[in-house]
């Protein structure tokens, strides 16, 4: 897990600054002008698809620090018994889910991929674009199952797993 921990910082962050750069020149071409902006007005559409795998590929990091949203207030007043149960029913219907979604999506990049359609500045098979909603939940389906195995604890308290050696016998 900490391999896939790190790879998937790694690859947030990479997007996350790539993102900042090419936005960042875009507007710096835009104010010089000329015809040296309208060379990158592949830039947009970039930067929005880089959104998207940056929004999908965070789903499984989030849900296992605990920072998906939830209502937690009548959970946490449960006894303990019923609270671990609803956390199993939970984890088992999010992991049931996102296999489901991970499925939809992967019939959906098929789909479009044999359409032929390609995105109008890049260039590039639309259908590669519906490979996040497969990665990403595919990602939040796996902690979902961790979850439930008791492998990772999503509900504990929020620390970092890498620099606390503590915590990696228990998110590890």
């Amino acid at each position: 897990m900490h391999y896939l921990r790190r790879l998937e910082r790694v690859f947030l962050v990479s997007v996350f600054l790539s993102m900042v750069v090419l936005f960042s020149l875009n507007v710096l071409a835009r104010e010089v002008g000329g015809t040296f902006a309208s060379q990158l007005a592949w830039v947009d559409e970039a930067v929005r698809l880089m959104n998207i795998f940056l929004v999908f590929g965070a789903l499984g990091l989030a849900l296992e620090r605990g920072r998906h949203v939830g209502i937690d207030t009548l959970r946490e007043a449960l006894p303990r018994a019923a609270r671990n149960t609803i956390r199993k029913i939970v984890d088992a219907v999010g992991c049931l889910f996102c296999v489901y979604m991970t499925y939809l999506a992967y019939q959906l990049v098929v789909f479009v991929l044999n359409t032929g359609q390609t995105s109008p500045t890049l260039d590039l098979p639309m259908g590669w674009v519906y490979m996040a909603p497969v990665i990403g939940f595919g990602l939040l389906g796996f902690r979902y199952f961790l979850s439930f195995l008791s492998i990772i604890d999503r509900f504990g308290p929020d620390e970092n797993d890498d620099e606390n050696p503590s915590v990696e016998g228990t998110r590890s």
